[in-house]
């Protein structure tokens, strides 16, 4: 008969004198170790974070995530400095600045959020837009710089035959941006999802163009600090591999995941439509760990994420947020994937759907 160590340990409990204390013991959790973890609000790709709280995974890989959250990927890489956060996410152009920075290093890719990025257009100007872009020329543009948001409506602007020296750039915060357009106040603005939605549902605003109508692919990043990464490998795998659990588990939960969604969301102060909920599962893809080892796999030259990153590298460069195009390389890693994939606990850790 085989006997569990801590039914072994129970039975020794009642038997022994002092079991008391051995029974404290031997129940007695492990210590958990904390993790400082970024991200920004209410977004598809910091969903995850949620439900792995909700589900209490992190203590499952000896995890206490501390949470930090931050408006926009500027701040938040700024955060680095200070080293108030270890881990996290955030968009692809944050992500290159904050390695320009900072050095922070982009460990994964978190969605492909090309459709939810987007270039609007109040409910009144649509049509005039639609049907003649060019107009666009002179016009003010509402966005919040050094974001992903920036990069679509610069591609969509590039797609129609114009650059950004032919319409006025005024760059603010999502939340300014809403309420510009809510009011009748901004015809034109650049913003990321759930937002876009917000505005739709609100104001009527139009999509005019999103970063996939102009061809501009616009990945979400999974971030760490260089110094964190170095010294505690582990634990970034481990984070991981929580990390995509999570969306492996929503895949295979998808009702139960609108809830979660739902309730994320509400905390920071964004609420859509059922109908829009199901739009960022339908338009976002997400990765499992075998995809994210392709998507980044530099074996045989530049990888897509290289690739992808790269492009938004050169697009920085061009308005010069950054002086220079780094090396993908220098900052793209697949190295903590890799070690994910290695450990048999937390390779079934990622893929599970439990």
């Amino acid at each position: 008969m085989n006997i569990s160590y801590k039914t072994l340990i129970k039975t020794l409990c009642v038997a022994l004198i002092g079991g008391a204390t051995l029974c404290s013991q031997a129940n007695a959790q492990a210590p958990l170790t904390e993790i400082k973890v970024s991200y920004q609000p209410s977004l598809y790709w910091a969903l995850p974070f949620y439900v792995a709280t909700q589900e209490h995974w992190w203590a499952e890989l000896g995890l206490k995530p501390e949470f930090s959250i931050f408006p926009a990927g500027v701040p938040q890489m700024a955060a680095a400095a200070s080293k108030s956060w270890d881990v996290g996410g955030t968009g692809s152009v944050p992500a290159v600045l904050g390695f320009v920075r900072f050095g922070v290093k982009t460990i994964g890719i978190s969605n492909d959020e090309s459709d939810g990025n987007a270039l609007m257009v109040s409910k009144a100007d649509a049509t005039k837009f639609r049907k003649d872009p060019s107009l666009m020329k002179g016009q003010t543009i509402l966005l919040t710089s050094n974001s992903t948001g920036d990069y679509a409506v610069q591609s969509c602007l590039k797609k129609y035959g114009l650059s950004k020296s032919d319409v006025i750039i005024k760059n603010m915060g999502q939340a300014e941006i809403i309420s510009a357009l809510s009011s009748g106040s901004a015809d034109l603005a650049g913003l990321w999802a759930p937002n876009t939605y917000t505005v739709e549902e609100k104001s009527g605003a139009v999509q005019l163009c999103s970063g996939k109508d102009s061809g501009a692919i616009v990945p979400g990043a999974l971030v760490a600090r260089s110094d964190y990464a170095k010294e505690h490998p582990e634990n970034v795998a481990k984070f991981l591999a929580i990390y995509l659990r999570a969306w492996s588990w929503m895949s295979a939960h998808r009702p139960q995941a609108l809830v979660m969604m739902h309730n994320f969301y509400k905390q920071g102060g964004v609420t859509i439509s059922d109908s829009s909920q199901e739009k960022e599962f339908s338009t976002r893809p997400t990765f499992n760990l075998e995809q994210q080892l392709a998507i980044m796999n530099s074996a045989n030259g530049p990888s897509e994420a290289d690739k992808w990153f790269g492009n938004i590298a050169k697009f920085m460069n061009g308005t010069g947020s950054i002086q220079s195009v780094p090396a993908s390389s220098a900052y793209v890693t697949d190295v903590y994937m890799k070690r994910v994939a290695a450990d048999p606990k937390l390779r079934a850790f990622a893929n599970s759907t439990k």
